[in-house]
This record gives structure tokens, sequence and C-alpha cells, in this order.
């Protein structure tokens, strides 16, 4: 049996409800989303207390007669206060150029490739740009920015393109795509540099892979330590891991021309900036004015890695 009215103007088949009594008080002890409404409803089903539930605005409000109020409320607030069972976390703030973001990646690499394949002002781009333990290229650290914008194959270059979009993109939810995209900039090429230290001579490696990587441990890193409502924390912790593992698979984890060792570093890196960022309680706001700044400095730091990069050839 439902309310004769039932509460905030809501429709009668928008309310569900134990058995109820409709001649009683009812007035509204909770209001939050459906599922942590549901929930509750279901805590207070347990303790056979009545409850009814109907939607107000973007919300859904949880209502007991007003003689059981108190009772009922402190039901509520046992549960709550059980470990893990705290209220839910408000939603990250939305962020604008999401997709202005993963187009702006995949146009860099796009274009990157395209002059490296018809070697543009006729030098070779790969030489130019490759991260190597070369000795004549100690010092040139523009390497590690660049080496993430070239790759060897059109497998190697899709694989990147997909993954990155993907990884990017959910990213970029999160932090904002600004943000997003110089994290994943900073954390490849802090990769590519720790990998430089410790490679044997003659190593020479890349290609956007380690990039990717790098965004797949900020997402793992954030999506651990932060507390993502639990809708939504389910995906950010397993997308980074299954990502990862699609990835080598497509590229070939047992091939010799495959970065392991870069790879690994990426992560690390990104699992390291991500859990920065999950500790500081980024972002704290949607505002577009740091978003563009952090976009624009990304775009700054490939095009000075590159002018570099080519200024002794061309010089």
């Amino acid at each position: 049996m439902l309310p004769p009215e039932p509460p905030f103007g809501a429709s009668a088949s928008a309310v569900a409800s134990t058995e109820i009594h409709p001649e009683l008080d009812w007035v509204a002890v909770w209001q939050g989303p459906r599922t942590r409404c549901r929930d509750l409803a279901l805590v207070l089903e347990a303790a056979a207390l009545p409850y009814a539930f109907t939607e107000r605005g973007a919300e859904f409000a949880l209502l007991t007669p007003a003689s059981q109020a108190a009772l009922v409320r402190s039901e509520i607030g046992h549960y709550l206060r059980e470990p893990g069972r705290a209220a839910t976390p408000a939603r990250p703030p939305s962020f604008r150029g999401v997709a202005a973001g993963a187009i702006g990646y995949g146009l860099v690499l796009l274009a990157v490739a395209y002059c490296a394949g018809i070697r543009l002002f006729g030098v070779d781009w790969l030489d130019l740009g490759s991260v190597t333990a070369d000795p004549g290229s100690r010092g040139e650290w523009w390497r590690a920015i660049t080496a993430l914008t070239l790759h060897l194959t059109p497998e190697h270059l899709f694989g990147n393109l997909l993954f990155g979009i993907g990884a990017g993109v959910l990213l970029a939810r999160l932090i904002g795509p600004g943000v997003a995209w110089l994290s994943i900039l900073a954390s490849g090429a802090s990769a590519n540099l720790l990998e430089l230290l410790i490679a044997p001579a003659g190593y020479s490696a890349v290609g956007a892979s380690t990039a990717v990587f790098a965004a797949l441990g900020i997402l793992a890193g954030y999506a651990w330590r932060r507390q993502l409502g639990l809708r939504e924390r389910w995906i950010y912790r397993v997308t980074p891991v299954a990502a990862g593992v699609a990835l080598l698979a497509l590229l070939g984890a047992g091939n010799i021309h495959v970065d392991v060792l870069g790879h690994l570093l990426g992560f690390l890196c990104g699992l390291a900036l991500g859990s920065v960022y999950a500790f500081a309680r980024l972002p704290r706001s949607g505002a577009a004015g740091p978003q563009a700044v952090a976009a624009a400095a990304a775009i700054a730091l490939v095009g000075v890695a590159w002018a570099l990069a080519l200024r002794g050839a061309l010089g």
C-alpha cells in the first residue's frame, strides 16, 4: 500500500516501499543517489522498519513515518559509520575539452608519423628523435619527449592511438584534459629518462606506448587511493590492468622490439603521480583556466622538444 499522496509531488509509480499505512505522517530522513538510497532501504527492511523512497529532482529521498524517524535515522547512522560505509563521495567535477584532448593527441602522433615518413626537411626523424643510450646523445633531454611521438610501424602507431586515446579520455574525465595530457607526457618522459640510466650501451627506443602505460599507471594510482564512488571505482581499477595486458598482447610482449622495461617504468612513474594526485585530492574544481594552461604547456613542450631536435640538423 502506498501513501495517498506521494511526497515532493512524485507520482505513485515512482515510490517504492515496504507495507505502509497511508494515515501516517511521512517525513524525509535521507536524500542522495539512487544506489545509496536503495542500500539504505535494504538496511531498514532488514530491521523491519517502514520506509518509502521517491525521486526528488536528480536525487532520491528516503521516507519514513514521523513516529519512526528518530529510530530510522539512528539505524542509518549506525550503518554509515561502519568501516567502508562512509557517505557516497561527491562526484568529480565535469570538464570540457575531453574530446578535444583526445583529438589533439591523435593529431600529434599522426602529424609526426607523416613527417617522419616523408623525411620532412630531408632528415631522419627517427634518428633525431629516438631516446638512445649513445654517449653522443647525452644531455639531449628533449629526446625523452620526441621519442614518445615516433613509431616504427603502422601497427605500432595504431595500437598507441587506440589505447592512448582510451586511457587519456578516462583520465581526462577524472582530472581534466589539460592536466591529464600534461601528466601523461611528463610521466612518459620521466620513464624514458630513467630507462637511460639503466639501459645498456646502444639502447634505442621510440613509441607512445611508454606514455600509454604511464596513463594507465596514473589511473591505477588515482583510483586506488582516491575514494571514488562504488559505481565508478571498479572500472578505473580494472581498466588500467586490462588495457595494459591487451596492449602488450597487441604489440607482442615477447617481441625483442617491444620495450618492456620502458612500459614498466612508464606504469610506475604514472602510478606514483596518480597516488600524489589522489592524496592531494586533485582536482578541487572543474575550472577551465588551469586546464587550458596545462594543455598549452603540453603542446609547447612537444613543440620545443622537436624544435631542439631539428635545430642541429637544419642549422
